[in-house]
């Protein structure tokens, strides 16, 4: 299964089980965020680079910090993971 796929498969999950406090990572990590972040025009193409292999929301959530910061550090314009993350949070704050 293809992180695009996983996406679609979690897309379709949250409109069953609607929580409006989770915003997906495919909202927050948008083709926007990630061509002007980084080199990338999705978040899988980001994974997919470090060789994350995910197939499940639990399985994101699991990589470790130290494992996402370097990846980060490496292939984005962030200091680390959370970095990435909150700025993500913000930005998507600021447009909904």
């Amino acid at each position: 299964m293809s992180f695009d796929e996983l996406l679609q498969e979690l897309k379709g999950q949250k409109t069953i089980q609607e929580d409006p406090n989770h915003v997906s990572l495919e909202a927050l990590f948008n083709e926007s965020f990630m061509s002007k972040h980084s080199s990338f025009k999705s978040f899988g193409e980001f994974l997919d680079n470090g060789n994350f292999q995910v197939k499940t929301q639990e399985e994101i959530n699991n990589i470790p910090d130290e494992l996402f910061d370097r990846h980060v550090v490496r292939m984005t314009d962030f200091a680390s993971w959370k970095s990435m993350l909150d700025t993500a949070n913000m930005e998507y704050a600021g447009k909904a």
